[in-house]
Parts: structure tokens; C-alpha cells; sequence
């Protein structure tokens, strides 16, 4: 992650390992700059700008000074590993007097893929240029002001030359490194009543996890199982299973179950423990069970899935921060699920005594 010129970042660049957290202090950037990934993410997925920054101007820095014609803005970016090698997108996007995108930069094995460029303020377009490598060095098109143009480029690029196909490769990288990302954010208060049965895809705020449980007991045993597992190390009691009532009026509750003891509905469960079973479910499942945008031309062996967990410590104890970093780190490590979070100092301590995890300090 580049944040250029965003919020409280100045020329900061980040690595993101498999498993990732950000530590710092109050008023460190830590919940900015999962911003800005989430940010990145919904651009790729094809969001328009407006949808993505609602308020755009929170994230222009603070000291930034407006120019002759008073514009203000910010500048994010990120760089893509993969088959195409490291991948660079930059963006500048103005948010004062109008939110646009007023440059975009695709960058790859030193040479520049991509470039926007408004050339004509009274319009709600960018000029836009890409590699060719053909009879002619670059193609020149408008592209819309609010839209990442990387995503736009298999719509617009024939793929006929092999700089149009490098183009293309570059693109997809991007894209799809970006755009499988899900923001989970557990709001205990609205876990607690029971819902009614559906597609059985969690949402952000989780309040409808009596609904993916029921799915993933006769769809997802074996994951099932695991999270049965998963919750009697974090929960208080003896934990046999996880089980799903349904109830005379047609909606569905889980609950606790204890062996030969009564079932523990999970809403009598305190809030770190239903926000422990909401991440740990995210973290057992993939982007199939998850109300996120699935990327349809890649195969479900090939999804990869970023977790953005803002807070993750919130509300959780040591023994239950401690179970989801070493379920985070055995989860990524085939590959297909990648976690970017925030923690608190204390909880920072925990993070860093557990193998495979990054700890990103921003308190300096």
C-alpha cells in the first residue's frame, strides 16, 4: 500500500504480508489505512468514485492547501505481485471543488502501461492512453472521471498486440488482487435475535450469522466442524458443536451446544464472544459464503480473499485474540486468504509473539 497524500499519510508505504496488522496509538492512521485498501478494493470492483468516498474530503490532508482554482485531493496507490511480476497503480483524485479522479497510472517491468490525465476540467472525463506496441506506441480514448480506468481495460483494449495482451495481463493482476476483499465489522447488538433463512451469505456487520450457520451445517461440514472447534476455545464453557434451531415462526437461531447440558442460545452469549465466532466464521469460509463481490472468470480454486478487520481485538480477551491470530496464520498459509487488520497496543504484543504475522507500528 502507497498512501501518498491521505488523511493523517504522508509519502507512507506499507508491505501487507499474508497476515498483517497495524499497531499504534490512538490517532495513528491504523483504521486509515484499511480506508484506503477498502477503497482500492471497491474502485476495482468496478464502484464509482462518489459510492467509494462519501466523504471525500476527510481524506485529503489536513495542512494540504488549495491551488488557484481551489482544488484539494489525495493520492493513494499499490503495487501487485504476481505472474506479471510487481504491478504499480497510482492514483490521484481531486475532492475539492468536485470529486474525480484527475490522474491514474498503470506501471509495470519499467514501462508505463496505462496513463489518465484531465485535460479538459469542464468535462466529466480523463484523457486516457495505453501501451499498444503495435503499428502505432500508444491508443488514445476518454474515460469517465469517477471509474478506475485499470478496470476498465479489458472493455476497452483488444488484446490483438503483445502490448495490448501485457496490458491486459497487468490489468488483471490488479484487479483481482484488489477487488476479493471483505470488511468484516461484527455489531454484537444485531447477532442476537433470530433471522430468517436466505442465501445464507454473511454480511459486514454479521447480523444475519444464524443464517450462514444454517448454511454451512448442511453445506460445509467439514468447516463446520472446525468453527464448532474454533468456538470452544473462545468461549466460556464446554463447547460441543455449534448447532441451528428452527424456530414455529419460520426463522432460524443459533446456539451453543454443551454436550448433555442445556444448548446456549448465541444470544445470550457476551459481545466479544459473538464477535470471536463472527470472525472466526469469516475466517472458515471463503468469498461463496461472503456477501462480497465474487470475481466470476476465476475459478473457486483460485479465489483469493482479503479479510479487512478493523479493530479485531475489540471486546476480545488475550486467549481469544491469541486463537484468531494462530487460526489466521494457518489459514493463510495455503495461499488463498490474506489478512489486513488493526489492533490495539496491548493486543499489538500478542501479534507479534505469533509466527507469521507482520506487525506494521505506526506510533512512531
Amino acid at each position: 500500500m502507497r498512501l501518498s497524500a491521505f488523511a493523517g499519510h504522508r509519502s507512507a508505504v506499507y508491505p501487507l504480508g499474508p497476515v498483517t496488522f497495524f499497531a499504534g496509538p490512538s490517532g495513528s492512521g491504523k483504521s486509515t489505512t484499511l480506508r484506503a485498501y477498502e477503497a482500492l478494493a471497491r474502485l476495482g470492483a468496478g464502484d464509482t468514485l462518489d459510492e467509494v468516498f462519501p466523504d471525500a474530503a476527510d481524506c485529503v490532508p489536513e495542512r494540504a492547501r488549495p491551488d488557484a482554482q481551489g482544488r484539494r485531493g489525495f493520492r493513494i496507490g499499490c503495487t501487485v505481485d504476481g505472474p506479471e511480476g510487481p504491478v504499480h497503480l497510482d492514483l490521484a483524485v481531486q475532492a475539492e471543488p468536485r470529486l474525480r479522479i484527475v490522474g491514474e497510472r498503470l506501471t509495470g517491468r519499467g514501462r508505463t502501461l496505462l496513463a489518465t490525465a484531465l485535460r479538459d476540467p469542464g468535462r466529466s472525463t480523463v484523457q486516457a492512453e495505453w501501451h499498444t506496441a503495435g503499428s502505432t506506441p500508444v491508443t488514445r480514448a476518454p474515460f469517465p472521471d469517477d471509474l478506475l480506468g485499470t478496470a476498465l481495460l479489458p472493455l476497452r483494449v483488444a488484446g490483438k498486440t503483445q502490448g495490448q495482451l501485457e496490458v491486459l495481463a497487468a490489468a488483471e493482476q490488479v484487479v483481482i488482487g484488489l477487488r476479493s476483499a471483505f470488511a468484516c465489522d461484527p455489531r454484537p447488538e444485531r447477532m442476537r435475535a433470530p433471522v430468517p433463512p436466505g442465501a445464507g451469505r454473511l454480511r459486514r456487520g454479521c447480523g444475519n450469522l444464524a443464517e450462514v450457520l444454517h448454511r454451512t451445517h448442511t453445506d460445509c461440514p467439514r468447516r463446520h466442524h472446525r468453527l464448532a472447534a474454533v468456538a470452544g476455545a473462545g468461549c466460556v464453557g464446554p463447547v460441543t458443536g455449534l448447532g441451528v434451531q428452527e424456530l414455529p415462526e419460520g426463522t432460524v437461531r443459533a446456539v451453543l451446544e454443551r454436550g448433555g447440558g442445556p444448548a446456549t442460545p448465541l444470544g445470550r452469549l457476551g459481545d466479544g464472544e459473538l464477535r470471536y465466532l463472527a470472525l472466526a466464521l469469516t475466517l472458515l469460509t471463503g468469498p461463496g459464503v461472503l456477501e462480497m463481490d465474487r470475481i466470476a472468470e476465476v475459478p473457486d480454486a483460485m479465489q483469493s480473499l482479503t479479510l479487512l478487520a478493523d479493530g479485531l481485538d475489540r471486546g476480545l480477551d488475550r486467549r481469544q485474540v491469541g486463537e484468531l491470530l494462530r487460526l489466521a496464520t494457518d489459514i493463510a498459509a495455503d495461499g488463498h486468504i490474506r489478512v489486513a487488520g488493526t489492533v490495539g497496543e496491548r493486543a499489538a504484543g500478542e501479534a507479534r509473539r505469533t509466527p507469521g504475522v507482520t506487525v506494521v507500528d505506526l506510533g512512531g
